[in-house]
């Protein structure tokens, strides 16, 4: 069933964020809010930290300073069962799908529910209805190596649906895609936004992705080391008031060259 967007509590607001890497500063005094229901994009040029910031936010990293919270509780602040009950209502993808090649689609799709008190007896029925929801009915016995890139980076997001998450993250869902396999993703996104509810937030530096999913994004300048405008990627294309922002968005037809779209690695 879908979740309603009426609560006053954004899903995740950033506070004063600073990032760094030993004594290298990577973005400073970043504050946004991702709402409910946002499909919200990270963007910038090559280096400027958009995978570093994900992975503060599922907590691979601990900021230098400032707060995270979702739905008003602080990670950041938070006891170790206050972060695993807050991570419990999440999922998450990774470039490459991040499948085990020995284990079937349905294995790996079943893999958070058996962890998650699921009884057994109904996994497989729920695991053939999230591969169903990205398309892949009747895949359940085959092997990472036995279908495609996009295949796999949709068994990846079955997986990241498997317990009915409120928050999904992506990491550059569509690299490495063809343009019909990454517009198929883009719009199996959306489906899975409206028909359960759950905010998104993604890592990416493809335009047609942006444009075509992003309700709300925070643009990172790796010069200046914060960010720079925070929104809707189609307004900001158009009225953004930094150069470099309505550049990225317009592909450099605005102005000064636009900034690499290449993937950082930070």
């Amino acid at each position: 069933m879908s979740r309603t967007f009426e609560q006053e509590e954004p899903a995740i607001a950033i506070h004063g964020l600073t990032m760094k890497y030993g004594t290298r500063l990577i973005q400073q005094d970043l504050n946004f809010t991702v709402n409910q229901g946002d499909i919200f994009i990270i963007m910038g040029g090559s280096g400027c930290g958009k995978s570093t910031l994900l992975k503060h936010l599922i907590g691979l990293y601990e900021p230098a300073a400032g707060e995270i919270l979702y739905d008003g509780q602080s990670y950041t602040a938070g006891d170790e069962k206050t972060r695993q009950a807050l991570r419990a209502r999440w999922g998450i993808t990774f470039q490459s799908g991040a499948l085990f090649s020995g284990m079937t689609l349905a294995e790996n799709v079943a893999l958070p529910m058996h962890y998650s008190g699921i009884d057994k007896s109904q996994i497989r029925e729920r695991v053939a209805f999230k591969l169903a929801l990205v398309g892949l009915a009747g895949y359940e016995d085959y092997y990472p190596s036995q279908i495609s890139g996009g295949m796999c980076k949709r068994a990846g997001l079955a997986r990241a649906i498997a317990l009915d998450p409120d928050i999904l993250f992506f990491d550059e869902p569509s690299a490495g895609l063809d343009p019909l396999s990454a517009r198929r993703l883009d719009e199996l996104i959306l489906n899975l936004r409206d028909s359960t509810g759950a905010t998104v937030v993604m890592v990416t530096h493809e335009l047609d992705s942006i444009f075509s999913v992003g309700t709300n994004s925070v643009f990172l300048d790796a010069q200046t080391k914060t960010l720079l405008d925070t929104g809707c990627p189609v307004w900001l294309r158009e009225h953004s008031r930094h150069d470099i922002v309505r550049s990225f968005l317009s592909r450099g037809e605005a102005g000064q060259p636009m900034a690499s779209r290449q993937g950082d690695k930070q």
